[in-house]
């Protein structure tokens, strides 16, 4: 069996949860067996993204065996003479790396999970963000008026949570601290300090014990700000604090997270067990790997083994389309030191396959079809299409940012 031929598919996401567009492969052996990737956050417009995946495949995929894992990361991870994490290249390669394991999967009639250690939980645990009720799950009966801000307003955040704690999910995750500024870390305002304290008081008084909040922010703080806002968030018990620093200031992130009692987590701006390695070592204890920019379902199999030398867990990062969603569902199933995975529930992530994976109140049950276990809907994904030169995955703020209390998001974002 060898890799033959490969298709690139750009869709475009209704509303952008989960990105401003999927990048999605799909490979085919010389004996007709098919399996579908995910890349992740590729930082290019989403047709030039695809370029590079097709380019890859050619280069270093082509006519060889899909067994041979081990030999095609090395090849990608050094090609150009690099050799060392690079999370463009690494978006390319885990979306193709995903796709091997499904066609591997479909080879020896087996789900993925089976392949890589087999399966240790029944089922997986997931949270999500909070969405405002017209972005809330299909299926959610909402109550309350979904009236406010989510994000910014504490009786807003209050009332989305009970709604998503209702509807099943056992965590839920939010950062109401401040936009992403191409900046880096800051020195947040005390309106924005407070905002967030505020938030997750009012959520922790409105859910109780029945679900864990995770605070998700986005690098935006200066390691000193981060401590500031760690103390005042500890009364309220988070699972996480999320990604405080901006990556490429992990000993920053370190810092805090030996600062304050809450859980510092990170990684979905990180590729490769070298730079996980790296956090693991600064002190963080829930590693957040995407793994369709992470180095694929192997790569960060061993990223999960890292941890587990350094009693840490694994808690799998999403922001994208179905795809990668199930592959990192796979590699949870397969993981004893897994802790907890990030979902997005909307139409438009069921309508791009033929049948997504099962989610039942707040779990996902482990899946029994071989490979990913799923197919993409290509009439679909074709009727969402990307403008080149659109925007890309994800985009920061442009404007520099201050500290002044007296500016607000609406100041900021205006």
């Amino acid at each position: 069996m060898k890799l033959k031929d490969i298709e690139t598919f750009v869709t475009v996401p209704p509303t952008g949860i989960g990105g401003s567009f999927w990048v999605f492969v799909r490979l085919t052996t010389d004996n007709g067996i098919q399996g579908i990737g995910e890349c992740y956050g590729i930082p290019v417009s989403a047709d030039i993204a695809c370029r590079m995946v097709e380019d890859t495949f050619e280069r270093f995929f082509a006519g060889e065996d899909p067994h041979r894992v081990e030999t095609l990361f090395r090849r990608v991870y050094s090609a150009g003479f690099t050799q060392r994490p690079d999370v463009t290249m690494m978006g390319v390669f885990s979306g193709l790396e995903i796709a091997v394991w499904d066609i591997l999967g479909k080879a020896h009639e087996q789900p993925v999970h089976n392949l890589i250690g087999g399966r240790f939980h029944d089922r997986i645990r997931t949270y999500s963000y909070l969405y405002p009720k017209h972005l809330s799950p299909p299926g959610m009966d909402w109550k309350g008026s979904g009236a406010g801000d989510c994000y910014h307003d504490p009786d807003a955040a209050a009332e989305a949570a009970l709604n998503y704690v209702d509807f099943g999910f056992t965590a839920i995750k939010q950062d109401p601290a401040g936009p992403y500024s191409f900046q880096g870390g800051r020195e947040l305002s005390l309106t924005e300090l407070s905002r967030s304290e505020a938030n997750v008081k009012a959520i922790r008084e409105a859910v109780g014990d029945r679900a864990d909040i995770l605070f998700g922010t986005h690098g935006q703080m200066t390691t000193s700000s981060a401590i500031r806002l760690a103390k005042r968030l500890e009364p309220y018990d988070p699972l996480w604090f999320e990604e405080p620093c901006p990556p490429d200031q992990m000993d920053g992130i370190g810092k805090v997270a030996a600062a304050t009692s809450i859980p510092v987590s990170t990684g979905e701006r990180l590729t490769t067990k070298i730079e996980f390695h790296q956090a693991l070592k600064a002190g963080v204890s829930i590693l957040q790997p995407d793994i369709g920019r992470s180095g694929g379902i192997w790569e960060t199999k061993k990223i999960a083994v890292l941890a587990e030398a350094f009693n840490a867990q694994i808690a799998p990062h999403i922001y994208c389309g179905p795809v990668a969603h199930a592959a990192a569902a796979h590699l949870a199933f397969a993981t004893p030191n897994f802790l907890i995975l990030e979902s997005i529930l909307t139409d438009f992530h069921a309508a791009v396959v033929q049948k997504p994976l099962a989610w039942e109140a707040g779990y996902i049950p482990a899946p029994t079809e071989p490979g990913l276990g799923l197919e993409l809907n290509d009439a679909v994904i074709a009727a969402h299409p990307y403008k080149t030169g659109g925007r890309l995955h994800l985009e920061m703020c442009q404007t520099v940012l201050d500290s002044a209390n007296t500016r607000t998001i609406g100041e900021i974002e205006g």
